[in-house]
């Protein structure tokens, strides 16, 4: 037992010394980690709003509505790439951080093969179910046409997104935050600019706007493949790709408090949706404004909250490494700054959709004034808490990077599911539509408080000095 112990430390002592995640400046690592994770989320928050742009310039209000209905589909996307990205990413730098190399690279083979896996099962199922899933998605008829058409294109994509997603998640976690930031970046620039080839130039409408993101996707995916071939920190074997039930289950269950918080979003928006179709029919505005104006001031509010996520996945293989090296010090000081920084940009949000609201609708084209009335009132109210988002995800986050899934998937849940659902349903029945709206700052505002009381639990209970 003594040279077990003695043979553990030293593998955890070379670890350290040969790894700058336990010894660099934390500030230093954050900058290093954080930027390219943050145009990462940018980028990937883009693909749809980029999507939605040139769609509401040229198809209008109902494009723009069946975005919003093809968008729990993504989002589901985005669950399984963050459940097997970010857990094999948090296993991998844990086991780096304690000397188990070789145990290490086999968390990163059995994720890739189960981002593959999950993409193709995803694809089947919506080429299979697309109508009931869009009408259970809330897609009126005026507005089902579109979204078929836009989902039956961009469910090919899936695979690939789900590969991009979670694998510059490994990439990052192998010490090359700038390779990840390409990947997702090349596929941006592609989409951007076969959009504007596909939709203003050839009017191919809701079926340009679908290819040039699949087109997008598959690029970036074929990138990632290439620098998982050489990969950095040891070379990927065949054995290291075969399917190991106690690897896929680990890395789900560290991965899991991403995979619920994105789950969670989904069904809010599911909820959110069919709310918006059925009052909104009771209302001047109609099914469409509401479904286009929600699915605008969400998509935009998301690309500021990338940047939040981004800091806290870039602060994961910081957080990851030196906990499960002992040094809680390091812990500490990258939670601060990822938090501290993400205050900051929601105070920014914050100010910019106060102010501004009816000139960022306007960037999605033009509409009746029950369109801009009802949109601003949407991002004011809506977001009026917003100032508070950045602590939730980074903390959620946190919690995954220490090992401590539980914690994490239940912060997940408290903003979508505990407090933004029941007053998503009981509120409308007695204020209308606008109970909708009511509902969101009331959920970001009790959200952030259980956030706080559980971090701080967190942090005193964890130990002042180093092992």
């Amino acid at each position: 037992m003594q040279q077990r112990t003695k043979d553990e430390t030293q593998n955890t002592g070379k670890a350290q010394g040969g790894n700058p995640l336990g010894t660099e400046s934390v500030s230093r690592l954050m900058v290093r980690f954080a930027v390219p994770s943050i145009i990462a989320m940018l980028v990937s928050a883009l693909y749809n709003i980029v999507d939605q742009l040139f769609i509401g310039q040229t198809v209008g209000t109902l494009g723009n509505a069946a975005t919003n209905i093809a968008f729990p589909l993504t989002t589901c996307c985005i669950a399984l790439a963050l459940m097997f990205g970010i857990g094999g990413a948090s296993c991998f730098n844990l086991n780096m951080g304690k000397g188990n190399q070789e145990t290490a690279v086999y968390y990163i083979g059995n994720a890739i093969v189960c981002l593959i896996g999950c993409g193709v099962v995803l694809l089947a199922v919506a080429q299979l179910f697309l109508t009931p899933l869009l009408t259970c998605f809330g897609a009126p008829q005026e507005v089902l046409p579109y979204a078929q058409t836009y989902v039956r294109i961009t469910s090919i994509g899936f695979p690939f997104m789900i590969l991009t997603t979670g694998g510059c998640h490994l990439i990052r976690a192998d010490g090359s935050p700038r390779m990840a930031m390409i990947c997702n970046l090349t596929g941006a620039i592609i989409n951007t600019a076969l959009d504007a080839v596909f939709v203003l130039g050839f009017r191919w409408g809701m079926a340009g706007a679908a290819a040039a993101t699949v087109i997008g996707q598959v690029i970036s995916a074929m990138i990632v493949l290439q620098y998982l071939r050489h990969f950095k920190t040891m070379p990927l074997r065949a054995q290291h790709f075969r399917p190991q039930s106690s690897y896929i289950i680990t890395t789900a269950q560290i991965g899991m408090a991403s995979f619920v918080n994105q789950i969670a979003i989904m069904i809010v928006q599911v909820i959110l949706n069919n709310s918006m179709t059925y009052y909104g029919a009771q209302s001047v505005y109609g099914t469409a404004v509401p479904l286009a104006c929600s699915g605008i001031v969400i998509k935009v509010s998301q690309v500021f909250f990338s940047i939040v996520i981004g800091l806290g996945q870039g602060s994961q293989p910081v957080e990851s490494f030196n906990y499960g090296a002992g040094k809680y010090a390091r812990v500490r000081k990258a939670y601060f700054i990822a938090a501290a920084t993400g205050v900051v940009i929601s105070v920014f949000a914050f100010f910019l959709f106060q102010v501004f609201p009816r000139q960022i609708l306007a960037m999605f084209g033009s509409g009746t004034e029950e369109y801009f009335e009802f949109g601003t009132r949407f991002f004011r109210i809506y977001l009026f808490f917003n100032w508070l988002n950045a602590l939730q995800p980074i903390t959620s986050t946190f919690f995954t990077s220490i090992g401590k899934p539980l914690k994490g998937a239940f912060l997940s849940l408290t903003r979508q599911i505990l407090f933004f659902v029941p007053p998503l349903l009981l509120l409308p029945r007695f204020m209308g539509i606008m109970g909708c709206v009511y509902a969101g700052p009331i959920a970001d505002f009790l959200a952030a408080a259980v956030t706080i009381v559980m971090a701080a639990c967190e942090f005193h209970k964890m130990p002042k000095s180093e092992e």
